[in-house]
């Protein structure tokens, strides 16, 4: 009984532990995850069961004129025709991190202003792009893929 519990309460540490892991992404970086690959081929693979993320997170970020800014991290859902978040605030001169998820269809997230992309994401797939909000005003993020756009897959970054 006394291994049971030892097994079981590693097996949860581990869990934890790889749920939580981050790493400093450099701009401009990219990663797909879990089935996508460089050259953008993906194997069908069952939805992820979501885990629960904060809306954003900050952290002091250092800034081309020394001041420090923040870094402000938005996990955003894709599903047909929406994501959620539809509105992100941050201030100019921050980093902003958007951690995409493609939950249902096929999805990516476009903000043009900021020339920040993601690829083009099958259900499943994730994938972290970083970019600085070195312009204030209200900015039209969208979904390129056929007509996703027109059909109401967008939103708004606010940079005040």
């Amino acid at each position: 009984m006394i291994v049971t519990v030892v097994v079981v309460v590693a097996a949860v540490g581990i869990g934890v532990m790889m749920s939580n892991k981050s790493g400093e992404v450099a701009q401009p970086t990219a990663t797909v995850s879990p089935t996508g690959s460089a050259n953008g081929s993906a194997s069908p693979q069952p939805s992820p069961t979501p885990m629960p993320t904060p809306a954003s997170t900050s952290t002091p970020a250092p800034t081309a004129s020394g001041v420090s800014g923040q870094v402000k991290e938005f996990t955003v859902v894709g599903v047909p025709f929406s994501f959620n978040p539809a509105e992100i605030r941050v201030k100019k001169g921050d980093t902003v991190r958007i951690i995409f998820r493609n939950e249902k269809g096929t999805h990516d997230w476009v903000i043009d202003e900021f020339n920040a992309r993601t690829k083009i994401l099958q259900v499943g797939q994730t994938e972290t792009i970083q970019f600085v909000a070195n312009k204030a005003g209200t900015f039209e993020y969208y979904c390129s893929v056929g007509t996703h756009r027109q059909m109401g897959m967008k939103g708004n970054l606010v940079v005040e």
